[in-house]
């Protein structure tokens, strides 16, 4: 019995208007999360970064959430803060102004800036799953694009849709620029990028996607026109891109008097680590980590970058499989893009899963095969990830491996 009566609910939920299904499947997603949080702060000693007297609201604005509050609250500062060594400590600077302030203003009539935070992760978590159903429907179909917005909502890092982090919010606007862009409307993009270049870092890779996307258009002319308005619009949108992308740099050191303020800031995070200070130098910071994580983990660093070059070609491969075929062109090209943007500018940690949430559009690919026991073993491992990385980075969260 009840067996049907899950049956006759689910094709009851199937005739629901498709933002009411989409709404039940992230709100039930959310009470879920809502109950891990719970535990974790039940869970949460006094090892733990939050104490024994943790609560869901410690965690909304716990890790970096505290550096969005400190640039609403007090702003930039203009003269970077050293460490004993003389080196530039870890500041402000590396967290764009976007969500800082808007969830300040959304908070005023909470008089709570996490209360703020939270309303813009929860309300941009739901638009992105909008967003992402609708970029993905075209290309594999409504009930497939459904199971990626499961995927999604239920997915390992879905805590990020109730803490005071911009990744939701940059993804959300991320997701409808693709789906611009995949339509043609490319004039909403002049005022889109701006907003994403101060969101969170990323846009770069932005402006690699849509260098790409050109060539790829100009290649396939033949097929597919590509008119002398389209090619000023792609063109001018990576330029917008690149220039947005690169002007906090310019603002940070014009702010400080250090043309190298902003960096220098990012670079600081990697002392953790054990990395000496020193320029940054692209691609660098993976072929560290890689002889990092092995001699942490006991064996001999020189392993790493062969791991990482392994890693690498896995990445790459992935990219041709047949279910992410499916998803088209333009967002394999984003996916190459964002990829090599993390290769290129990041220092690998537990913090890369977080930063790897741009990547959604690839949940399509595990929500291509149709197998309804395939799809319900997906969905366990998303809700038994999901409580892994909440219970590691929130109740156990202390040490460096466990930032979120």
């Amino acid at each position: 019995m009840a067996h049907r009566a899950v049956i006759r609910a689910a094709r009851h939920l199937a005739r629901t208007p498709l933002l009411v299904r989409i709404a039940f499947v992230y709100l039930s997603a959310r009470v879920v999360t809502t109950v891990f949080l719970l535990l974790a702060a039940e869970r949460s000693g006094p090892g733990s970064r939050f104490g024994a007297d943790a609560t869901i609201g410690s965690f909304v604005v716990g890790w970096d959430a505290q550096w969005y509050w400190l640039v609403a609250w007090e702003g930039y500062p203009s003269v970077l803060p050293l460490t004993p060594s003389g080196a530039v400590a870890e500041n402000a600077w590396a967290f764009m102004p976007v969500y800082a302030y808007a969830a300040q203003i959304v908070g005023l009539p909470f008089g709570s800036w996490g209360g703020g935070a939270l309303l813009i992760s929860l309300a941009a978590g739901y638009l992105a799953c909008v967003a992402l159903h609708r970029l993905l429907r075209g290309r594999i179909g409504t009930s497939a694009a459904m199971w990626a917005v499961v995927f999604f909502a239920w997915g390992p890092l879905a805590a990020l849709f109730q803490v005071g982090y911009a990744e939701t919010l940059f993804l959300l606007l991320l997701l409808v620029a693709l789906d611009l862009v995949a339509r043609r409307r490319y004039g909403w993009l002049y005022l889109l990028i701006p907003v994403m270049a101060f969101t969170r870092p990323g846009v770069l890779a932005f402006s690699l996607y849509l260098a790409l996307y050109g060539i790829m258009r100009w290649a396939g002319r033949c097929r597919d026109p590509l008119p002398g308005r389209e090619i000023v619009h792609i063109v001018a949108l990576g330029l917008l891109a690149a220039a947005t992308g690169l002007s906090w740099q310019v603002i940070a050191g014009i702010v400080t008097g250090d043309p190298g303020a902003y960096l220098a800031t990012e670079l600081a995070w990697r002392r953790n680590w054990g990395v000496a200070d020193g320029p940054f130098i692209p691609f660098e910071g993976w072929v560290q980590a890689s002889q990092f994580w092995f001699g942490h983990w006991g064996m001999p660093p020189s392993w790493g970058p062969v791991a990482l070059g392994l890693l690498v070609l896995a990445a790459a491969a992935a990219l041709f499989a047949a279910p992410v075929r499916r998803l088209g062109a333009d967002l394999r090209l984003w996916s190459a893009s964002y990829l090599l943007y993390l290769l290129a500018v990041f220092f690998p940690q537990s913090s890369t899963f977080r930063l790897l949430l741009p990547l959604a559009p690839l949940t399509g690919a595990l929500a291509v095969p149709r197998s309804r026991w395939y799809r319900l073993a997906v969905l366990l491992v998303c809700v038994a990830g999901q409580w892994m990385w909440i219970d590691q980075m929130y109740a156990q969260g202390s040490s460096f491996w466990q930032v979120p």
